[in-house]
């Protein structure tokens, strides 16, 4: 599997506007795209910064998303943050979040 790590810095108060987008509109974007297989957000509110953590089949996957979809999440986000995410990508190695989850390793 392959994973995608997306640090967003966020406008001051907007964690609670954050979660709301990503619950209505982000995760049904990724839901429809091949290979996605899950999405963790983290927020550090006295940082104002979130990191997005996705997981995919294979690179191509997330990049087909990169090319496709992105930029309807980026859009999605526009009011909620201060400048564009930063996107680093990892090979997916282990998790103990969900046994089914880790065992598709790649």
């Amino acid at each position: 599997m392959f994973g995608r790590q997306v640090t967003l810095k966020l406008k001051p108060n907007a964690t609670a506007e954050l979660n709301r987008i990503v619950k209505s509109e982000i995760i049904p974007i990724l839901r429809r795209q091949k290979g996605f297989r899950e999405e963790t957000i983290f927020v550090a509110p006295e940082r104002s910064e979130a990191i997005a953590n996705s997981f995919w089949d294979t690179p191509e996957d997330a990049e087909a998303y990169i090319q496709s979809a992105y930029p309807q999440v980026l859009t999605a986000l526009a009011n909620v943050i201060e400048e564009i995410p930063t996107v680093r990508t990892f090979d997916f190695v282990t998790s103990t979040a969900d046994p089914t989850f880790a065992g598709k390793l790649a």
